[in-house]
């Protein structure tokens, strides 16, 4: 397989962070070389950026980039794709794979501008820019074992690959895993702040709530043998101090709050479902 990701062309429509990432990821892990891996963007000033760091190749427009690769990401802002790609839906052709980042937007909407490409929604989180990502991979046919194994092949320079089996999952993955990244930062600010507001200055509280967010899910991958309840019950001691801090947040229903963030999080992403099919 990986054999033939050399010989693919690659394409971006759109230059944003991720996929920088991506672009960094892929020729890092040798999985394409820079000579196999095109751009284009509203702007020309990203992808010359990026031919200067990595000795990419830069179409002037979507039209080129389509007819040159063999797979096409669609990077561009969710908002920003149905009006870029249906102008120029004729040019693909039925063996392209064509990959989606878009939040919001299903496989059925994209079926329908491309009816004959074949088709993949992917979502890496935002530690995919360190190459430690979460990536979740849905394909449009569940028969296709050849294109889902491509994507993991393709798409594991950023972290783990995840395939998804429905529109459901994969929008619940986005919301625990990719909006998930930033409940996470939203937690490291309350543990930062409280160390700040006893005394600790900001360098020093930042360093040690990143250990402890960092050594807690070391632990977690290292002893993945045991549940994340038996791991705790191991720093927890009876009537001890950890355990009077727990009985605290359970009694102020810490995790319904928490359910109620993903919850909205989903509410919000079928929002933009909706506003997209009406496009």
């Amino acid at each position: 397989m990986v054999f033939l990701q050399t010989r693919l062309k690659v394409g971006f429509i759109g230059a944003g962070n991720m996929a920088q990432a991506m672009i960094k990821g892929m020729i890092q892990s040798g999985n394409v070389s820079p000579a196999r891996i095109y751009v284009s963007s509203r702007t020309s000033q990203k992808p010359q950026k990026l031919r200067e760091l990595y000795n990419i190749q830069v179409c002037t427009n979507n039209e080129d980039l389509v007819e040159t690769c063999d797979v096409v990401i669609l990077a561009m802002k969710p908002q920003d794709l149905i009006s870029a790609v249906e102008p120029i839906a004729r040019n693909f052709n039925e063996k392209q794979i064509v990959v989606s980042l878009a939040a919001g937007l299903r496989l059925e909407t994209l079926e329908k501008i491309l009816p004959q490409c074949r088709l993949v929604r992917l979502m890496p989180n935002t530690p995919a820019l360190i190459q430690k990502g979460s990536v979740g991979c849905l394909v449009n046919d569940d028969q296709d074992e050849g294109l889902a194994d491509l994507m993991e092949d393709m798409f594991a320079c950023l972290g783990s690959v995840h395939r998804l089996e429905s529109e459901d999952q994969f929008e619940s993955f986005m919301i625990a895993c990719s909006s998930g990244t930033g409940f996470v930062f939203e937690f490291m600010i309350y543990w930062q702040d409280w160390l700040e507001e006893h005394g600790f200055d900001t360098a020093v509280a930042r360093r040690m709530t990143q250990e402890v967010f960092t050594g807690a899910a070391a632990m977690a991958v290292q002893n993945s043998d045991q549940s994340l309840e038996e791991m705790q019950g191991k720093v927890t001691s009876k009537k001890g101090v950890t355990a009077a801090g727990l009985s605290s947040m359970r009694e102020l229903e810490m995790e319904r709050a928490l359910r109620l963030s993903f919850e909205k999080a989903d509410l919000r992403n079928k929002e933009i479902s909706r506003e997209m099919k009406t496009r």
